[in-house]
């Protein structure tokens, strides 16, 4: 016997499946108020370092609230970044990459969760925003994107709901891991350990600024070089501000590993250009500026540190010297700044050290500095 549904029963059948495809899908909506979610940060510890996202519920409240709600669940421990693009985004939070039996599904784990809250925020260095499927602007969820560098081919197509502010390198660094067969996901798993959700602390004082130029003139430097210690001791009085820049870039470790890159014997020898040296952190970087010129009535004579700098007199940012002769066409030129009051023989035995042309033959480093007071 063959049973035969009723017409009216296929029409109700026809019209719930009808019903069924016309139902709007469901988003997640945070039950937070963007004053709870305000001034909030997410510290992301990984296997190649932590970074900090600063949230930005103003603009994106459904995509930062779903975030937090990850983040304290505790679901994006264990997820890797399965795609990066040297130099391009990292991405990652997919929960499939948890298990490496997935490998073929990374990327596809997580979505259709949110719907796009598109914003004034520019795809720009350090903007972190919401993964979505192919041509559908309603379909994020966990997985997120950094951008390495500025990409402007992405504005206004993708939800950004915040911006990395510490630890650019960190992200920078996983961009640079070498790639597997894929192309496309690092050969060794870069994984997330811990998402943690914070209060936005208040920003650090910074370093120096409440030095008078008395103060200034109280510290001294011990240039920790290759070829012996070098101590400097500070004109606050005269060139105040270079003083300044010097103690927050030897602090924040700088100078370290920069090099002698340039001697000329009875002229002078320089060093502390950044070219001679390792990436700075993103703190570092922060440090580097152009400063003021502050000319003044020091002579350039033996044992005087001063900034270097280009054509332009507003143009000294790190890299300094110490003139080993008597140097006056430099007098009123180049903001003097410090003298040399310990370790001249070390200075006499770099000016010595053989050149190719201004360039020492061998290395000479400038390893570290250390503050006194």
């Amino acid at each position: 016997m063959v049973f035969r549904m009723p017409a009216i029963a296929i029409s109700l059948v026809a019209l719930l499946i009808q019903a069924q495809a016309a139902k709007p899908p469901t988003f997640f909506k945070t039950p937070l108020t963007v004053q709870e979610m305000n001034n909030k940060q997410a510290v992301v510890n990984t296997s190649a370092g932590t970074f900090v996202i600063d949230l930005r519920p103003d603009v994106a409240p459904n995509h930062v609230g779903y975030f937090m709600k990850l983040a304290k669940e505790g679901a994006y421990n264990g997820t890797i970044f399965h795609r990066v693009i040297k130099y391009g985004i990292v991405q990652g939070g997919d929960p499939l990459s948890k298990d490496p039996a997935k490998a073929k599904l990374y990327g596809t784990g997580g979505l259709g969760v949110l719907k796009a809250e598109l914003n004034a925020e520019k795809e720009t260095r350090g903007a972190v925003s919401a993964v979505i499927q192919p041509g559908k602007p309603d379909s994020a969820g966990a997985q997120f994107f950094v951008c390495v560098t500025d990409q402007a081919a992405l504005d206004g197509k993708y939800t950004v709901f915040g911006r990395v502010s510490e630890g650019m390198d960190v992200v920078q660094k996983i961009s640079e891991a070498p790639l597997g067969p894929d192309g496309a996901t690092p050969a060794e798993r870069i994984t997330i350990a811990t998402v943690e959700i914070r209060d936005t602390p208040p920003p650090e004082p910074v370093p120096f600024a409440a030095d008078t130029p008395a103060d200034l003139s109280k510290y001294r430097a011990v240039l920790d070089t290759s070829a012996g210690p070098i101590t400097i001791e500070f004109f606050g009085d005269k060139a105040p501000e270079h003083v300044r820049n010097f103690l927050r870039l030897a602090a924040a470790g700088a100078y370290d590993g920069t090099s002698f890159h340039r001697v000329v014997k009875g002229f002078a020898i320089q060093t502390g250009a950044m070219t001679s040296r390792g990436p700075l952190t993103e703190k570092q970087q922060k440090l580097v500026h152009n400063l003021q010129p502050e000319f003044n009535d020091t002579l350039h004579v033996k044992g005087i540190v001063s900034m270097a700098r280009g054509d332009d007199p507003a143009s000294a940012t790190t890299s300094f010297f110490i003139v080993t002769g008597a140097a006056s066409s430099l007098d009123n030129k180049y903001t003097a700044f410090g003298r040399v009051v310990d370790g001249m023989a070390v200075v006499e035995s770099i000016e010595q050290t053989p050149v190719n042309g201004e360039t020492p033959v061998n290395k000479i480093e400038l390893r570290g500095v250390k503050i006194l007071k």
